[in-house]
């Protein structure tokens, strides 16, 4: 999993850098198309068209019996369990290029979320990085370090919370720049970028423990070695939205609607039936 992630992460980098400096609806803009035209390929390709293409001529038929007899009970009746009955094959036609998509839809969104869900920290900005240990550690205070970059600053030393297994410093941002935050603990080293940028950039909220779901939903940095006794490594990157005609939306749901435009239009364009 982490090898894949590696090649995902250099290969969105170098897909989205042209629109670093572009308002980020502009990228997710071009994505959106690609990731259309994509999906319509892989659904025409692993779907039944003709099937799917008759299924929809027998909906509209029966929707259109319902207008023709729309003073015949028994005939509406009939109509609607007809359609009722066209659409879950449609379901089921559907199903199998659903599936096929899912899949490399979800490394598409894990890989955008971490370019387009979170801005930058800025200049004189204040941050948190919290280090939580595993299950199993000692309640007692760790001997821990962290250490900070010229052009970061820690604020304030570590505070212990016993409960969550948890170290918390307080950081401030003192100019622009992608730097290397390096925890000590117990002898070892550990690194975490952390970025001053208002470009849109990939950043890494959490570094943390190579399990699968981890490594699936976090792919924004190499996990932490499987036999450290720390579970994840955090910075409190601010959450950024996308401004779509002076509204504000979260990421996702312009990204989703934009696709769901672009699939609409291209279907014929292409020769899809959805």
């Amino acid at each position: 999993m982490s090898a894949v992630n590696s090649v995902l992460r250099a290969t969105f980098d170098l897909l989205l850098s042209p629109f670093r400096s572009l308002p980020p609806i502009v990228g997710l803009l071009v994505v959106s198309l690609a990731v259309s035209i994509l999906m319509l390929l892989v659904f025409k390709k692993t779907s039944n068209q003709r099937r799917l293409e008759a299924v929809k001529r027998q909906i509209h038929a029966s929707l259109f019996e319902i207008r023709l007899f729309s003073d015949d009970l028994p005939a509406i009746l009939r109509a609607q369990a007809e359609i009722l009955r066209h659409n879950l094959e449609y379901l089921g036609l559907s199903a199998v290029p659903m599936l096929v998509m899912l899949v490399p839809l979800v490394f598409v969104i894990a890989q955008l979320q971490f370019h387009y869900g979170y801005r930058g920290l800025r200049p004189s900005e204040d941050f948190l990085v919290k280090v939580q240990l595993k299950e199993g550690q000692a309640p007692t205070r760790p001997a821990a370090a962290l250490e900070a970059p010229a052009g970061l600053a820690v604020v304030t030393p570590a505070v212990w919370i016993p409960s969550e297994r948890e170290l918390a410093w307080r950081l401030r941002a003192e100019r622009w720049g992608d730097y290397e935050l390096k925890l000590r603990l117990d002898g070892q080293e550990y690194a975490k970028t952390a970025q001053v940028s208002e470009a849109v950039r990939r950043r890494s909220p959490a570094r943390l423990e190579p399990t699968f779901l981890n490594q699936l939903l976090y792919p924004a940095e190499d996990a932490l070695p499987a036999e450290s006794p720390v579970a994840s490594i955090a910075l409190t990157y601010p959450e950024d939205d996308v401004s779509v005609f002076g509204w504000h939306v979260n990421w996702l749901v312009a990204f989703f609607l934009l696709s769901v435009a672009f699939a609409f239009a291209l279907r014929r364009r292409l020769g899809v039936t959805l």
